[in-house]
């Protein structure tokens, strides 16, 4: 068995932008674990805002990630690898996926036949208008046509009504607001009640993840849902939460593998807390990875591979607006026929 790993630039259709930053491309680092004819995919799409970056990730591959000399058994492989990671929650998301991927295909099942996933109902996805130019928004609502809820970057100092109200536009589609921090405490319960008549669904992380005491102020008087994004890295997060937040966003690349992503789902249901999957911008590695655990949560919001315009594999799609899993093996995964020097 071989390990190897590659950069790659993914490029967005438009400059992507949050409260906190924007960006036209980024650099992600996929991982492959080789077995004779079988490649495991694994993709790491790091986030600054925690602290980690595609430059460290290769400096720990660099120097050498090793694997263990029995690598019959998938866990005493992850096992012998975790350690090893530095505790980089995006580079251990892409191990894991790398090693459901290869454990799938060796034993002819798609990884949510080994993790015993439900995909019977899979929920609609939203599609992201991340902030940007007002004037570019009609041709962003253009290309959200065929999915029927739209998720609205806020969290701008002066702009947040102004963006929405040249969304509306446009459309009247149902939306779902993330502020990504960006709020403050004074004005975002007056803001919640305006969005509350704008055919909004729920607001996403209004505040810092140090305001916890300010968010569940917040919750106790919104009329629209609080749901935690950077306050909900991993499980042991949801019990410090639960008066703060109605449901949680669970992103691979925050809680690490698609083990802690299904432990998530597990005491957010114990917690009676609603559950949406979420994403960084990522290729269709990453994205058909999380959509494993799609069929197992309320909301979905896997639209990273969307928002790119040089995705080097083809693997989970969107039919009528829900996800459709890939058919074959492992995460079902195929290279891009456009791609070139990609495994």
């Amino acid at each position: 068995m071989e390990l190897i790993f590659k950069t790659y630039r993914i490029k967005l259709k438009h400059a992507f932008g949050i409260a906190r930053s924007s960006h036209t491309w980024y650099d992600i680092v996929y991982i492959y674990i080789i077995d004779g004819d079988i490649i495991g995919r694994g993709e790491a799409a790091p986030s600054l805002r925690y602290n980690e970056s595609t430059e460290r990730i290769l400096s720990i591959l660099k120097q050498k990630v090793k694997l263990p000399e029995d690598c019959t058994q998938r866990e005493s492989i992850w096992n012998h690898v975790l350690p090893q990671l530095n505790g980089i929650k995006a580079l251990e998301a892409a191990f894991s996926m790398a090693l459901w991927d290869w454990a799938a295909q060796k034993q002819q099942k798609s990884v949510f036949d080994l993790l015993e996933l439900n995909t019977d109902k899979m929920p609609l996805t939203s599609f992201t208008i991340a902030i940007g130019e007002l004037s570019e928004i009609g041709q962003k609502i253009e290309e959200a046509a065929p999915y029927s809820i739209l998720k609205v970057k806020l969290g701008t100092p002066n702009l947040d009504k102004e963006i929405m109200v040249e969304i509306r536009k446009h459309t009247d589609k149902l939306i779902r607001i993330d502020a990504n921090e960006g709020w403050n405490p004074e004005t975002a319960l007056d803001l919640t009640k305006w969005l509350a008549d704008q055919n909004v669904e729920f607001i996403e992380q209004p505040f810092p993840a140090d305001q916890l005491e300010n968010t569940a102020v917040l919750k106790s008087k919104s009329p629209l849902d609080i749901y935690a994004d950077e306050n909900s890295i991993n499980s042991a997060d949801i019990p410090k939460i639960i008066n703060a937040f109605d449901g949680i966003n669970i992103k691979l690349m925050k809680c690490g593998s698609l083990e802690e992503g299904k432990r998530m789902i597990n005491l957010a249901r114990f917690y009676d807390m609603k559950i949406m999957l979420g994403c960084m911008v990522e290729s269709s590695v990453g994205i058909s990875a999380a959509a494993q655990l799609a069929g197992e949560v309320d909301k979905v919001d896997l639209d990273g591979n969307l928002l790119i315009n040089n995705d080097p594999y083809v693997g989970v799609s969107i039919k009528d607006g829900r996800i459709v899993l890939p058919e074959g093996t492992g995460l079902g995964l195929t290279v891009n026929s456009s791609s070139d020097n990609i495994i």
